[in-house]
């Protein structure tokens, strides 16, 4: 039984609707990492569809990782707190198959989902399509807060004309927030601050503007996407690569207890 329920997902919502002050979700891959941001005082948690496929051994992106990306979050449930899912595109083309899955997360404790429109070809699924995907969650389970993506940026393969229809298009279709990873050019970025009418999530880049700084142009929603993952796995190949050279890891290093007792209970 879900032990989230309207009030927390309307506390997510909220999180979305605090002008200069934009959530920070950084995206958990496993249970000690979700486990461990939320430890840290973050106010929800994400999931990342990379850490959460190349874990199992699945490309990203693809629609191969359902069963891990729903057993992720029934582990989790609503002991991380507020938690929102990456489900690629649904798994599937077809809304009511997204429809049963948005149901299930629900049931596992989740209050966000992140919705997006690029295809493992590199190309765009059709605004009409994707539109109808959000429409039927919607429809289907309105408390759930949808994060409508589009790859227009990220896959290069529209210019802002493109970005714009389509997060009209989700808008439409009952979209709570849109999401444009890739987009990092702060004038186009309060541009569609100024232009879309629902809270925009941008990716965080180091090379990018900082959390302040998108804070400042109107940004709701800032997401460490799968950052986090892979710095995890840079740093732990450099670390076995200092051990083999007789070096001592640097950096700082979870304690045993403090693990356990991440995953006690």
């Amino acid at each position: 039984m879900n032990a989230n329920g309207p009030a927390a997902a309307a506390e997510f919502a909220a999180l979305h609707h605090r002008p200069g002050t934009p959530l920070l979700l950084p995206n958990a891959w496993d249970h000690a990492s979700a486990a461990a941001l939320a430890a840290a005082g973050f106010e929800a948690i994400g999931t990342t569809s990379l850490g959460v496929a190349a874990a199992a051994g699945l490309r990203d992106g693809e629609g191969a990782a359902r069963a891990e990306t729903l057993a992720l979050a029934r582990r989790l449930g609503a002991g991380v707190g507020l938690l929102s899912v990456d489900i690629e595109g649904g798994f599937s083309d077809d809304p009511e198959e997204v429809v049963a899955l948005a149901g299930e997360l629900v049931e596992a404790g989740a209050v966000g989902v992140n919705l997006e429109d690029g295809r493992p070809d590199g190309t765009l699924a059709p605004a009409a399509l994707h539109a109808a995907k959000i429409a039927a969650v919607k429809a289907a389970v309105p408390g759930l807060f949808v994060n409508a993506r589009t790859d227009t940026y990220w896959l290069g393969a529209a210019g802002p004309d493109e970005t714009g229809a389509r997060l009209a298009a989700y808008q439409q279709a009952g979209a709570d927030g849109v999401f444009v990873p890739g987009l990092s050019d702060p004038e186009r970025i309060a541009g569609l601050v100024d232009t879309v009418g629902l809270p925009l999530n941008i990716l965080y880049a180091p090379a990018g503007p900082s959390v302040a700084e998108l804070a400042a142009l109107g940004v709701a929603r800032v997401s460490l996407g799968s950052l986090l993952f892979r710095c995890a796995l840079g740093a732990a190949v450099v670390a076995a690569l200092d051990v083999r050279a007789g070096r001592r890891p640097s950096g700082p290093v979870a304690a045993y207890e403090e693990v356990q007792a991440l995953s006690g209970g």
